[in-house]
């Protein structure tokens, strides 16, 4: 009994979901490491635009009379415009004095006359940059300091954003896409030899046990060789378990046949009834005891064998001729005739010994049951396909045991008394399976058991 293979998963799902993992979490930091960098590039932009816008501010003060004088030059406000005209806001100190713009726009406490400075912040209920720097301006008799604030919502940088974001997210969407294609294409890739050796396996008949010769990855050579390994094992085993029952089948045969010709002669020369009466007892139980390991050593065979068939090709009538030639000296002790009819020629391509050894098991049977005095007909022909049958006029199979008589160690209710195994019927459907026959059991219309073999 086999225990059932627990299977823990698809080793191909695994790794594509590896993969697959491993692309969706790189295309969420690719997503965020390109839309951090393009807020950078975008932030940058218009930082360098609010810093011109206030240079030009700067650069439009002066000192007048001894007067702080502001041109407000257009231009620096009309380079702040956007497609969503984002609100601009300024604010102008003389000395920490707003001398122009947004009293509430907030100023930096510290601000470089050398660079400028920029914030994020929350004004007027929506976010804007801001930009500030300051300027020292030296008249005859007075030292000024300017600071200048200008700040721009950022709106337009939003949705800038929000587009650059989109067009990543379509980006990075196809990209995972193509990882899932690319992925399940690189997974049964690598998959494949080991489904090609799965498929090989699958594909060879029992009898192949060669090893495998074709090359594998390196990830596989281990399990290939293990198996190669198993095989020749396996084979090898075979091999000695086909030798003993060889073996085995001579070295119980002979003692036995051994035993049975001394109780032939020793009933010979036995006058008192008891004697002869236990010497027969002697006889049957002999008889019985070599047919019986004579059947289960043969049915082994046949089953080791049938895994390894040498085939070649046969000639049906000659075969069957032999056998009963060979049967015929048994059939003369009950006075039984033995019929062969030929209609045709057939030629089979088949394990010779096993064929031999279903139709003689076959012809024995026929023997066993028939009557003294009776005729058992072997006919072979061709029609409508090849086949061979055998026909006894014995008291036939019992009609409600006729789908279990092939079946081991099964005998008929009509068997008691006769010397059997059960092994007989077995031994020739085994063999017409392995080699793509068909065993039929009928009762024939004139009476008597009917095997037929189609081939």
């Amino acid at each position: 009994m086999t225990s059932e293979l627990k299977v823990s998963g698809s080793l191909q799902n695994r790794l594509m979901f590896t993969l697959i993992s491993g692309a969706a979490v790189l295309g969420i930091i690719l997503f965020f490491i390109v839309r951090g960098y393009a807020a950078q590039i975008a932030q940058n932009g218009q930082d360098d635009i609010l810093e011109a816008s206030l240079s030009s501010i700067l650069d439009a003060v002066v000192i007048q009379d001894g007067s702080v004088e502001v041109d407000f030059p257009y231009a620096s406000l009309s380079m702040l415009d956007t497609e969503l005209d984002d609100r601009v806001f300024y604010s102008i100190y003389n000395d920490g004095i707003l001398i122009s713009g947004y009293e509430d726009l907030p100023l930096p406490e510290k601000i470089n006359t050398e660079i400028s400075i920029f914030n994020t912040i929350k004004y007027k209920d929506t976010n804007a940059r801001i930009a500030s720097a300051k300027r020292i301006l030296i008249g005859e008799k007075e030292r000024i300091t300017i600071s200048v604030s200008i700040a721009q919502t950022q709106d337009a940088l939003s949705r800038t954003l929000n587009r650059i974001s989109k067009n990543v997210a379509l980006f990075g969407s196809g990209f995972f896409i193509l990882v899932t294609l690319l992925s399940y294409w690189a997974t049964a890739t690598t998959i494949s030899p080991l489904m090609r050796l799965a498929s090989s396996v699958t594909k060879r008949g029992p009898q192949d046990l060669s090893p495998f010769e074709k090359k594998v990855p390196s990830e596989m050579y281990p399990l290939v060789t293990s198996l190669n390994k198993l095989m020749t094992r396996l084979d090898l085993s075979l091999k000695q378990s086909e030798d003993f029952i060889a073996e085995a089948a001579h070295r119980v045969r002979t003692p036995l046949a051994t035993v049975r010709s001394y109780a032939d002669a020793t009933l010979q020369r036995v006058t008192k009834k008891e004697n002869r009466d236990a010497l027969r007892s002697m006889v049957r139980a002999i008889d019985e005891a070599s047919r019986a390991a004579s059947q289960l050593l043969d049915h082994a065979m046949i089953t080791f064998r049938s895994d390894n068939l040498q085939k070649e090709p046969i000639n049906l009538n000659d075969l069957v001729q032999n056998l009963i030639d060979n049967l015929a000296p048994i059939a003369e002790m009950k006075d039984i005739e033995l019929k062969f009819k030929q209609e045709d020629k057939i030629e089979l391509f088949g394990d010779f010994i096993l064929i031999q050894n279903a139709i003689r098991n076959l012809i024995d049977n026929a023997l066993k049951y028939s009557p003294y005095e009776g005729i058992i007909t072997v006919s072979i022909g061709t029609s409508p396909i090849s086949f061979l049958e055998i026909h006894d006029q014995g008291p036939g199979f019992p009609p409600k045991d006729l789908d279990n008589l092939t079946m081991r160690f099964t005998r008929g209710q009509n068997s008691n008394g006769i010397v059997g195994s059960g092994l007989g019927l077995t031994i020739a459907k085994d063999v017409a399976n392995a080699h793509g026959a068909k065993l039929q059991l009928s009762n024939h219309e004139k009476g008597g058991a009917c095997v037929t073999l189609l081939f």
